[in-house]
Parts: structure tokens; sequence; C-alpha cells
């Protein structure tokens, strides 16, 4: 019995330390943990943090170490952290699309209700107090970008459409984008639908 008490003490303290060590604003799920302890073991000790107040549990198996604000209190995770903790750290990618690609790059104040990630991994859909999560299984060709800057900017572009990417859009991206990383989307220039190619390359210029 004793024996227990201590192993079971024993994970508490490793899975307290390395949710502290990702940090305020972090969001993780079980399996993050399965290193330390046994999946029912690892269950035990978040549902422990939650009623402690330590973590937030935002859905059915996907928790928080949520950052608090002195003024607005504790604070949502990006739908970006969510996605990310959901398809895993190891093998599996995320590329933001539509309405939530749009908005990262300022190119909309539009925040969608329905945020849509491709992945390579498995599809899968949560909400998160208002906002409903979807991870969309796609094939490797549209993966191919993903987490660069061009996989975003062509996501961002199919949702604004060719008659709305106005040259005060393009001055505002060549604003907020360093010139090296602009650099960078004349290497996938190929990748991107032909209507785009020209934006990537004025996107690219040193000035407009």
């Amino acid at each position: 019995m004793n024996k227990t008490r201590k192993q079971s003490k024993s994970i508490d303290f490793q899975i307290l330390e390395a949710i502290n060590s990702r940090g305020y604003g972090a969001v993780f799920v079980p399996m993050d943990f399965l290193d330390l302890g046994s999946r029912q073991a690892v269950d035990i000790v978040l549902h422990r943090l939650v009623r402690k107040g330590t973590i937030r549990r935002l859905a059915r198996g996907i928790y928080d170490f949520p950052e608090e604000h002195p003024i607005l209190g504790k604070l949502q995770p990006s739908p970006e952290k969510i996605a990310q903790a959901l398809v895993g750290r190891d093998y599996t990618r995320i590329q933001p699309t539509g309405a939530y690609a749009a908005n990262i790059l300022g190119l909309s104040e539009q925040v969608p209700a329905k945020v849509v990630f491709l992945t390579d991994g498995p599809s899968r859909t949560v909400k998160i107090g208002t906002t409903t999560i979807q991870l969309r299984r796609t094939t490797p060709k549209n993966m191919a970008m993903a987490g660069r800057l061009s996989g975003l900017l062509i996501q961002a572009f199919r949702e604004l459409g060719r008659e709305n990417m106005t040259i005060e859009r393009v001055k505002h991206l060549k604003r907020i984008l360093p010139y090296d990383k602009r650099q960078e989307l004349l290497k996938d220039i190929r990748f991107a639908p032909e209507w785009m190619r020209s934006i990537f390359r004025k996107l690219a210029e040193e000035t407009m």
C-alpha cells in the first residue's frame, strides 16, 4: 500500500514538473505523459490537478496550463496550440486553412467559429467553448508546404479569392513579413496555383 502511494506521488510530481516545463499557455493530452505512468494513473493525476485549479480541462481528454491575464482572467489557448496537441509532436503536421489562415496573416478580421486544419494524421473534431476545431486528413501533396509561409499564404489566398488580393493586402504582407521569409517563397512557387505566382514574386521583391 505504501509503495503504491509513493509511486503515485512520484507520478504526480513528474507530471506536474513536465507541465511546468512547458510553461503557461501549454496545451496537452494524456498521451503526452504515458512515459511517466499508465493511462489510468495519468488520468487520475490530471483529474486531481484540474480539481486543484492547477490545470484546466478544455474538452474531453484535452487540458491546458492556463495563462492568466490580470484583467481578462484565464486566457483561451490558440486553435493552433490545441490542434498541435491533438495530432501529437512526433510525425503529424498541421496546416491552417480558410478564414483562420487569413486571420493569422492579418488579411481578415474575421475570427471563424469553426477552424479547420489540414493534417496527414487522423481526422478529428473537438469543440472548445464556442470554437469548433477540425483536423481534416488530406493528401501528401496538400501537406507539401505545411509549416511554411508559402502553405499559409496559399490557404489564405484561396479563402479570399483572386479578386480580393488587392495591392493594399500585398503591401500589408510586405510590411509584416520579414524579407528573408518572403524570398523563400520563390522556392515553393511551383506548388502555388498559377494566379498566385505573380503575388509570390511581388512579395519576394525587396520593395514595392
